[in-house]
């Protein structure tokens, strides 16, 4: 594609740059709107500027993937209230056997965890656990939250739903979800090996410290100690909540205390000091009107009934029939804590099953955006109540981002730059040989990192898959599957490459009691012989 005109080529490179900017610095002091209103912007540029018409610009949101987005956010949310991420909290304790073991742990389930729910979220879920298991054990966070961080953006290279960006990728080259999660879990599994194992030699000696007083400010992590969230990595927010549980034993408690069983219970029993005043009242009244004159008679008599209807003694029920009462009231509070429990176990149950019913359905080649919206509502229905609390969490914003973002790029692919650029670089950048390996890989670590990880692929992803659909179709698949491993792994390279590095940083810096500083430079000393080494060795397993 040869360059547009040169007022569209400047005017195109303006709006992207301020999407750019925005993007990669969405607090800059003199527009600190966000990445959100960013992407908006650099779309309304885009058209206000005449690079692309409005129709076009409403034609370049890809809805497959928003689709597919929300679907998977939404299976989120509902597996974080299923307790799915506190029996990974559990796994991760359990038969511990001290600091190096651990890591791994961390590293493993990190990684799993990262490949079906998205690294964002278990990012979000994982970082403040992690914070207090290290503090449980007297353990220095440092190297727990670069092993969540890394092993995160790692674990999510394995499927089409582990990341934004392979989302993209999996929508526009429609390869199956089977033969994606294929081609990549042998590089993914390794990487996560090599990652632990760099860690492990890396902070070694640290690992090694015993002390022997433990800090007094220590912590016992709870098995369900995991905080819930937000799916917003475009802002890096989160809402903390009570555990379902929690919520569930609260709610019941007051259900219980708010019965009519209960309150009439109240009602029947007074204190045994009201009933011993009111009888004895009621006796001195009984003689006092016996022995009384007529006149005081009659006059008592047109008072009585008010007296009567005051202080008539009530029946005092007996010990024995309060005991019975309050037999009767435990045993109904026992009888509905089961039914509950028993509710919420089959609940947990059926999001299990549909869980599992949408990996069957993605691994069996089905559309994965519908397969991800059905599996949604399904959860939204078999919830039976209503679902704006749960719904609320989707990160809307991440959506949006991801519309204007859309339009953004379209835009400058539509000034011609990408194309110029890339017909530079195709000749050196064959995948049937090493070099042309190692060049397409420095390109997009580098982009991955300039640009963002997203935008990489948007831009790249059709002009490196024509280039290899040349060679043959099985060249084309690779060069997809390339695409995503690199763009991927490149987000460990600085803590400014992923939003899933972004999110451990800020939820560990913020997190009350436990907050500790993980800085740019500490983390670049590890993630970019990490990002180099295990990007390399990827290369060669992915087929």
């Amino acid at each position: 594609m040869a360059l547009a005109s040169s007022v569209k080529v400047v005017l195109g490179s303006i709006a992207f740059a301020t999407f750019w900017i925005l993007a990669v610095f969405p607090a800059v002091p003199f527009l600190p709107i966000g990445r959100t209103a960013g992407s908006l912007l650099g779309a309304m540029l885009m058209v206000v500027f005449r690079v692309l018409t409005p129709d076009q610009a409403y034609a370049a949101i890809d809805l497959p993937i928003l689709g597919l987005l929300f679907g998977t956010m939404v299976v989120s949310i509902y597996l974080e209230r299923a307790d799915m991420f506190k029996y990974l909290g559990k796994l991760l304790l359990w038969k511990s056997k001290g600091a190096k073991d651990l890591i791994c742990r961390v590293c493993l389930i990190s990684a799993i965890s990262s490949a079906l729910f998205t690294n964002d979220t278990s990012c979000v879920v994982l970082t403040e656990f992690v914070l207090k298991v290290a503090r449980q054990h007297n353990l220095p966070p440092h190297p727990f939250l670069l092993a969540l961080a890394s092993s995160a953006n790692i674990g999510s290279a394995a499927t089409p739903i582990g990341n934004p960006q392979n989302l993209v990728i999996a929508v526009q080259s429609n390869i199956p979800f089977g033969k994606f999660v294929l081609g990549i879990f042998p590089a993914m599994l390794v990487g996560v090996c090599v990652n632990a194992l760099l860690l492990l030699c890396m902070f070694w000696k640290l690992l090694s410290i015993q002390k022997d007083v433990e800090d007094a400010t220590g912590e016992v992590v709870e098995e369900d100690d995991v905080i819930s969230h937000r799916f917003s990595p475009a802002t890096l927010s989160h809402s903390a909540s009570f555990n379902s549980q929690e919520l569930n034993s609260r709610l019941e408690a007051k259900s219980v205390l708010g019965s009519p069983v209960v309150e009439n219970l109240r009602n029947r029993v007074p204190s045994a000091e009201t009933e011993i005043k009111r009888v004895s009242s009621a006796g001195a009244f009984e003689s006092a009107r016996n022995s009384s004159a007529s006149k005081t008679e009659e006059t008592n008599d047109v008072a009585s009934p008010k007296k009567e209807e005051t202080v008539a003694p009530k029946r005092t029920p007996s010990k024995e029939r309060l005991r019975d009462t309050c037999t009767t009231t435990e045993s109904m509070e026992g009888k509905q804590n089961l039914i509950t429990k028993w509710r919420r176990m089959l609940w947990k149950s059926g999001v299990y099953f549909v869980t599992i019913g949408m990996l069957v359905a993605l691994l069996m080649g089905l559309n994965m955006s519908w397969c991800a919206i059905t599996a949604a509502l399904a959860l939204v229905v078999l919830d039976f109540k209503d679902a704006w609390p749960s719904l609320e969490k989707v990160s809307y914003s991440l959506l949006i981002f991801f519309c204007g973002m859309f339009i953004t790029v379209d835009g400058f692919n539509k000034t011609g730059i990408p194309s110029t650029l890339w017909d530079f670089m195709e000749p050196h950048a064959k995948i049937d040989h090493v070099s042309g390996i190692a060049v397409l890989a420095v390109t997009i670590l580098v982009l991955s990192n300039v640009a963002s990880n997203v935008p990489t692929v948007l831009l790249l992803g059709g002009r490196v898959a024509a280039s290899a659909a040349l060679i043959s179709a099985a060249d084309e698949k690779k060069a997809w599957l390339l695409l995503a491993w690199v763009s991927t792994v490149a987000g460990n390279l600085s803590l400014l490459g992923s939003a899933a590095n972004l999110i451990v940083c800020e939820q560990a810096r913020q997190s009350p009691h436990l907050a500790y500083n993980l800085s740019f430079w500490s983390h670049l000393k590890f993630g970019v012989p990490s990002t180099i080494i295990v990007t390399a060795i990827g290369l060669t397993l992915i087929r």
